[in-house]
């Protein structure tokens, strides 16, 4: 996730610009994109769309799991994100989707530590309530993915394998949303969702992601791909696990009960050559950290634009 900031002035926010720091502190407008990949996993299974209560009742809990999940992420990296605000002061993230609202607004002081802790505590009940509601094992995993978010921070400085923890976090809610509708899903479909939310994540979001912070990272020690192995390793992670993503969304297309005709093929195809797999490639090709951030937020568009196509088979 993306961990860098700009410096931000001395500012007094009251009212709804203080309810936009809140928001910032859950990364809600790339929040609002991942929130996709529950209903993306839920249909594909589902093969139709479910009742109106538990249309209404997922839009509420999948809200609220990821806005505390993101939350999460800034509280237990309070302490990283203080250092980094002194270490790294001229990062500039101007082209960066996490960095359309203020960054870290707890570490940087907007937000107290408490005001941050009862926001993600908040979201959290609200997310257990609708999860247990759906299906108990929703909760399970909900709180499977709070304990991957605090590993995945607290590895920062240990271990670069904590990109694999990353790719568990970001698939979890897609698993959730299988068993929202279904508490016996196949567990092939379940295994072929994984990998291909998951080589997704690792290829689209988190080593990019990294590799845009190198320069940061390697000031504050931190582990990570490009930091440990290198960016020539690096670049072929990002376009290896992106291709096979490519390939795994045919496959849970195939096992999937919604019979895709081949426009909707070629539409999952397409979207994944434009949004990840040529942009990996320019990356690939030039090594340039700005191609990395191009891949991140565009790969992030990646979910609801499969849940498009999702969408307009089932209406269509």
């Amino acid at each position: 996730m993306k961990d860098t900031l700009i410096t931000q002035p001395a500012i007094s926010y009251s009212g709804l610009s203080r309810l936009k720091l809140f928001w910032a502190l859950s990364r809600t407008p790339h929040g609002l994109l991942d929130m996709a990949t529950p209903a993306l996993g839920a249909l594909l299974w589902l093969g139709r769309f479910p009742s109106f209560e538990v249309i209404i009742l997922g839009l509420i809990t999948t809200f609220a799991g990821y806005t505390a999940v993101y939350s999460l992420n800034d509280i237990i990296d309070y302490h990283t994100d203080k250092e980094k605000i002194k270490r790294c002061k001229d990062i500039d993230i101007e082209c960066d989707l996490d960095a359309m609202m203020i960054r870290h607004p707890v570490a940087q002081g907007y937000l107290s530590f408490k005001e941050g802790l009862l926001w993600t505590a908040t979201w959290s009940i609200v997310t257990v309530w609708g999860a247990y509601y759906l299906h108990p094992v929703c909760v399970v995993i909900f709180i499977l993915g709070c304990v991957l978010e605090t590993v995945y921070c607290l590895l920062l400085k240990v271990s670069h394998l904590r990109t694999l923890v990353s790719g568990g976090v970001k698939t979890a809610g897609a698993i959730a949303g299988v068993f929202a509708v279904d508490p016996y899903p196949s567990p092939l479909f379940l295994l072929m969702l994984l990998l291909w939310l998951f080589l997704w994540e690792i290829g689209g979001q988190n080593v990019p992601n990294d590799w845009s912070d190198i320069e940061e990272d390697r000031r504050l020690h931190a582990q990570t791909i490009p930091v440990r192995l290198g960016l020539d390793r690096a670049r072929v992670i990002i376009l290896g696990s992106l291709i096979l993503s490519v390939i795994l969304a045919m496959v849970v297309f195939y096992v999937s009960p919604i019979s895709f005709e081949f426009p909707y093929l070629v539409a999952s195809v397409s979207t994944g050559l434009c949004l990840f797999v040529l942009p990996a490639v320019l990356l690939y090709k030039t090594k340039a950290s700005s191609y990395a951030m191009a891949l991140f937020n565009m790969a992030s568009y990646y979910p609801p634009a499969m849940l498009i196509i999702v969408v307009a088979k089932l209406l269509i």
